[in-house]
């Protein structure tokens, strides 16, 4: 029997390929550019500073100061000064100055009275005194308007006795030289500067300086129309303001000279019928004699002012004010009753505000100079 050929193993077969490779994943595209920052915003504005603690007005800065000047606001924390009356300046004093409450207005009204009478002026400015009769205050008034002036003016304020008789304006004040008006005008020609002439002038503890009339009855020439002209036109040389104390009356012969060459008058009367009489005849007769202006704008002072005096003080009050430019009243005061030195320390408060207002007043007549600045 034959055998059958074997059958051949079968070939086992072929691993499968491995599978291909697969593709290298495509590069990561770049990150997207990061957008410029945007701008910075502008920086906010300062906030408005807080306002200011109220504090007085400054007073205006003095004549002549320009733009960049150092002044004492400028550099100082809290400048000096502060209330100096009322509640105000007890507040004031006792914080010590840290709290400076505004002025009441008391005070604002006294500042500014003081700011009237400090108006700069034209040249010299004369003021005449002058009054119908004697023994009404004239040279009272004279003596304590020329000290309010001269406390609270820088400039030179002078007040000249033209009496013709031996007169008493150098009696109400301490004298240091017994040197009068008939001195100086018999040195006239040598009287070149400002010190010739101090040298016969007396001056008061408030800069007021005073030249006084011949004392001496035995003297045989009265101070006439030639010697005030001759005074007047030295004075006003030297001298912001000249104030005259004039004689009674209105005929005598200086005031032939003074009317003329007066800026103003100040005509006193007394509060009494026939006191208010006479000032009302003054200003008559300078209506009819071709001084109607300086009636218009003069001053009227009803003078030693009683509390409870029988006259209507107020009728004549009304009475003047229509016929002048101002009316003041001055107190009745013990210490200028007694006709001896003046003091304005020793003036009731009522009174020397009054002689304040009258000085005020009197200022509101000064001609300023033409460019608004000090002369």
């Amino acid at each position: 029997m034959a055998v059958p050929d074997p059958q051949p193993e079968p070939t086992p077969p072929e691993p499968p390929p491995p599978p291909p490779a697969a593709p290298p994943p495509p590069p990561a595209p770049p990150p997207p550019a990061a957008p410029p920052p945007p701008a910075a915003p502008p920086p906010p504005a300062p906030a408005p500073p807080p306002p200011a603690r109220a504090r007085p007005a400054a007073p205006p800065p003095a004549a002549g100061a320009q733009n960049g000047d150092l002044t004492t606001d400028q550099l100082l924390a809290r400048p000096p000064g502060g209330p100096t009356e009322g509640w105000q300046a007890v507040v004031y004093q006792v914080s010590g100055g840290r709290v400076r409450p505004a002025p009441g207005p008391a005070e604002r009204a006294r500042h500014q009275l003081l700011a009237r009478i400090v108006a700069p002026v034209a040249g010299c400015q004369r003021i005449a005194v002058v009054a119908l009769k004697g023994g009404v205050g004239k040279t009272t008034t004279t003596a304590c308007l020329g000290a309010i002036f001269a406390e609270h003016r820088g400039d030179r304020v002078v007040a000249v006795d033209a009496n013709p008789d031996p007169g008493t304006l150098g009696y109400r004040i301490r004298r240091d030289t017994s040197r009068t008006a008939k001195d100086l005008l018999a040195n006239v020609d040598k009287l070149d500067r400002y010190a010739d002439v101090r040298a016969y002038a007396s001056q008061t503890d408030l800069r007021l300086e005073v030249i006084a009339s011949e004392a001496d009855p035995a003297r045989d020439e009265a101070f006439g129309e030639d010697d005030y002209r001759e005074l007047a036109a030295v004075l006003e040389r030297f001298y912001s303001l000249v104030l005259t104390d004039c004689g009674p009356g209105l005929l005598h012969s200086a005031m032939r000279a003074i009317l003329p060459t007066a800026d103003q008058l100040v005509v006193v009367a007394a509060p009494s019928l026939d006191g208010a009489r006479s000032a009302s005849l003054t200003l008559d007769w300078l209506d009819k004699h071709g001084y109607e202006q300086l009636a218009g704008s003069s001053v009227v002072v009803i003078n030693a002012v009683r509390e409870r005096g029988l006259v209507d003080v107020g009728k004549l009050q009304e009475h003047f004010a229509r016929r002048c430019r101002a009316v003041v009243r001055v107190p009745y005061d013990r210490h200028l009753e007694t006709g001896a030195e003046i003091i304005l320390d020793e003036l009731a408060p009522a009174t020397r505000r009054a002689y304040v207002q009258l000085a005020a007043a009197v200022a509101d007549g000064f001609h300023p100079p033409p460019d608004g600045s000090q002369a």
